[in-house]
């Protein structure tokens, strides 16, 4: 069930954290696998330009592609922290982790599709020339983002949320089950706004807020990691002294 045990004597610590998952499993091979393909998705163009033309257009949609692989980064890099952090290998843990995946893969065409006609048109001025959408589809296709980003975001939730539950088990210290109830806490924020952006793009006349709220986050979390460090450092510097 946890990796613990057979890394007992090689254990690392990093920030204050025990590094419990020193071995790579079949199940993050399997999550490795996925994230890849799920960046093969989205690559700028399938086909190789054939002229400056092609090239020119291609390049266009590289700032949706930046965004988007920057969010798929944070989500990998979210579940690569949880992997390394509680090292579990249970029947939950890969459930979860697989529903992780399909709503990653299921959510990367609408992310895509979003940020092409919205990043694309910002940075070159060609909003959407090409896009014809009602009032209606584009009502559905934010509240698919919202909903795609808040299940990504509880999967995640569910997962460090079963880590916490087997805190003793796991023999979490007071500082690691600090941080994991903040992790779950952040985790939380991400959620709560993108549910409450799809109810904003649900409503005409507060539609064109749904995309705006996500601006609430960096506030929001920047105010949660400030306020984490500061009552993190007497529990930081308590094991210090041990």
């Amino acid at each position: 069930m946890f990796r613990a045990d057979r890394a007992r004597h090689d254990r690392e610590v990093i920030d204050g954290f025990l590094q419990r998952g020193l071995e790579v499993t079949r199940l993050e091979s399997f999550s490795d696998a996925v994230f890849g393909f799920a960046l093969t998705l989205l690559v700028v163009s399938l086909d190789v330009p054939k002229t400056v033309g092609d090239l020119f257009e291609a390049m266009r949609g590289f700032p949706a592609f930046a965004l988007c692989f920057l969010f798929l980064a944070l989500i990998w890099n979210s579940h690569y922290k949880f992997c390394r952090r509680y090292g579990l290998d249970d029947g939950r843990t890969r459930f979860l982790t697989c529903v992780l995946l399909f709503v990653v893969l299921f959510y990367i065409y609408p992310l895509k599709f979003l940020f092409n006609i919205s990043i694309t048109g910002l940075v070159f001025g060609n909003a959407a020339h090409h896009v014809r959408m009602a009032r209606a589809q584009f009502s559905n296709l934010l509240t698919i983002y919202d909903l795609g980003f808040a299940a990504v975001y509880a999967a995640l939730t569910l997962l460090y949320l079963h880590a916490y539950g087997l805190r003793d088990e796991l023999e979490l210290t007071e500082l690691e089950r600090f941080d994991t109830r903040h992790t779950i806490y952040r985790l939380l924020v991400l959620v709560g706004v993108a549910l409450a952006a799809a109810v904003l793009a649900r409503i005409p006349w507060t539609m064109q807020w749904s995309s705006v709220i996500f601006i609430a986050l960096f506030p929001l979390l920047r105010t949660h990691r400030i306020l984490h460090r500061r009552w993190r450092a007497p529990l930081l510097a308590v094991k210090a002294d041990r």
